[in-house]
């Protein structure tokens, strides 16, 4: 297994990650998953932002950790939990660096959620 480098945001790729400032709420149908006014809005290249809610700020009792790890070279090993509801469940709709590289050590403690997945709602 060779080491992986970490990449450094730079031009060609950058990162930015700033408070949120307004209330951010994650849904699934009438499910509250997530409610928080202390999210962070990363920015990554092309893509498009991101909400990353602390893992305080989540009803952690409908998380199910999964199986899943991804790696990015920017932010580290990724972790993946799905969403236990009644009627049914979502399969790896959030995911989590839980120790990520140092230049976005910021989002450690948060997890973030697939859209198209799960609703997330910026100044709710």
């Amino acid at each position: 297994m060779t080491a992986r480098e970490p990449k450094i945001p730079g031009p060609e790729h950058p990162i930015t990650i700033e408070a949120t400032g307004v209330h951010v709420v994650a849904r699934v149908g009438t499910h509250v998953v997530a409610d928080s006014t202390r999210a962070l809005t990363v920015r990554e290249a092309n893509y498009p932002p991101v909400q990353y809610i602390p893992l305080d700020d989540v009803d952690q009792s409908l998380l199910t950790e999964s199986a899943t790890q991804t790696y990015c070279p920017y932010k580290g090993d990724a972790s993946y939990y799905g969403i236990a509801l009644a009627e049914g469940g979502l399969t790896d709709a959030v995911w989590s660096y839980r120790e990520p590289y140092d230049f976005v050590a910021a989002i450690a403690g948060h997890v973030a959620f697939y859209t198209d997945q799960v609703d997330v709602q910026v100044g709710a």
